[in-house]
Formats: structure tokens, C-alpha cells, sequence
């Protein structure tokens, strides 16, 4: 299970994320600036602690690294989903109070991917009675 991106890694891996490229450390720090002051370094930190923690892989190009995401934002919130659903000791219960936080946009989102969901990995049918029901004589 992923831990939680801290803020500063999550600024960073939405921006990797959201341009799906490889990315070199001047990108993120030029883009990160016009909301913060931040430190060519700072940037630099973070990009090695999400390397190390497996968040992105690099590449050397020339004196610099272009780093690429290892994962899908989707991916990374479904893991985190996924991990708070597990820790609850009643697992019906949280869905229903998360689908009752859900906004009207968001239920409908679910309902989609729960259609493409059966329709991709449909639910094995149930077995077949024999012939002739439950009383039918054996042989």
C-alpha cells in the first residue's frame, strides 16, 4: 500500500502525472514556482525521495535526470482506497457512508466504472440445477 504523497511530493507528481512525459527537475521547479517561491534543490529532493520511495524511475540525459511516473494517479488513489477500506472492521459500512458523501457527479462516475467493470469481468453464472429440478431421481 502507498503511503500518502506528502504536499510538496504530491505538487510534484501531479505535474509528472498530468504531462505524462518525462520531466527533468527545471520543469517541475519552473512550473512550481509560479505558485511558490521553492528552491532549484527542494525540487531536486523531493524528485530523488519519490525515486527512491518508487514513485518515478530516471533516466540520465545528459547532466541532468528525466523522470517519468511509475504508476497512474488512478492507480495511486485506488491503492489508497483500497487500504482505507481494508482498515475498517466493517467494511459494508464505510462504502455506504463514502457512497453517501458522494456527490451526484461522483455517484454517477461510480456507476460507470461499476458498469465497465461487469462488462469486462463478468460474474460467473450461478451452477446449473440437474435436470428435473431438486427432486429429480438419481441414478
Amino acid at each position: 500500500m502507498p503511503r500518502p504523497l506528502g504536499e510538496l511530493e504530491d505538487a510534484v507528481m501531479t505535474r509528472v502525472w498530468q504531462w505524462n512525459r518525462p520531466v527533468t527537475v527545471r520543469e517541475v521547479l519552473e512550473d512550481l514556482q509560479q505558485e511558490r517561491s521553492i528552491a532549484y534543490t527542494t525540487v531536486m529532493t523531493v524528485m530523488d525521495n519519490l525515486h527512491q520511495k518508487g514513485w518515478v524511475r530516471r533516466e540520465v540525459e545528459g547532466r541532468a535526470y528525466r523522470y517519468t511516473a511509475v504508476s497512474t494517479r488512478a492507480a495511486y488513489s485506488a491503492a489508497l482506497m483500497n487500504e482505507a477500506w481494508a482498515q475498517s472492521d466493517n467494511p459494508a459500512a464505510a462504502l455506504v457512508a463514502f457512497f453517501g458523501m458522494m456527490s451526484p457527479e461522483q455517484r454517477e462516475s461510480l456507476n460507470d466504472a461499476i458498469r465497465i467493470v461487469q462488462r469486462d469481468n463478468p460474474l460467473p453464472a450461478p451452477p446449473r440445477e440437474p435436470e428435473g429440478g431438486e427432486g429429480a431421481a438419481r441414478p
